[in-house]
């Protein structure tokens, strides 16, 4: 799976109707009605808010208000066929007075999605963990070299915990240097 390193906008022109796309990284449903709300406050005078998005196995599109099928669905295949995960893609249409018809609305909002991917800095998705380690102050350098390239925040006390977002392939290559962890939960890991 693949996800967006960051929120993504662009705008299209298609016979005089403007497409504004919104690509949003999103973790739950909440954030996802919390972004199209704020969206419609921020386009107030749009004629449709069209979206798709993808949460592991929660999927669902709206056409709002456009012909069924001619919008949130060709958005949706357009984030399938790209891999995409934790996806918001939000595109807002003011009419221009030109009816493009359920083809022409089709290649639209496909068009708005494809536009906006190519602007995006896409990152893979893998399974991994969450995990605390807790080490003396002088192993500290020996840890850090095998997780430099995770995420990984520290606090300071007797020992020094860290916690750190990490894939499996890591995990395992901890367990050979005998370090011990404790796993917190399972999350996915983006690199």
């Amino acid at each position: 799976m693949k996800t967006i390193k960051e929120n993504v906008k662009n705008i299209i022109e298609i016979n005089r109707s403007t497409f504004i796309t919104e690509l949003l990284k999103v973790q739950s449903v909440e954030e996802v009605n919390n972004y199209i709300k704020e969206i419609k406050n921020k386009y107030k005078d749009a004629t449709h808010y069209c979206y798709a998005y993808i949460i592991d196995d929660i999927r669902k599109s709206s056409d709002d208000g456009e012909p069924g099928g001619t919008a949130g669905v060709p958005m949706m295949e357009v984030l399938l066929k790209n891999n995409l995960n934790n996806i918001l893609c939000v595109v807002i249409r003011y009419f221009g007075g030109i009816k493009l018809g359920s083809g022409g609305l089709v290649r639209a909002y496909s068009k708005s999605v494809v536009e906006v991917l190519n602007k995006s800095h896409l990152l893979t998705q893998v399974d991994g963990y969450r995990i605390e380690i807790d080490v003396d102050y002088e192993n500290q350098k020996e840890l850090e070299h095998l997780i430099n390239d995770y995420t990984f925040f520290k606090e300071y006390s007797e020992k020094v915990k860290y916690t750190i977002d990490i894939d499996k392939e890591r995990l395992s290559l901890l367990e050979q240097k005998n370090i011990n962890y404790k796993i917190i939960y399972k999350t996915k890991i983006e690199r």
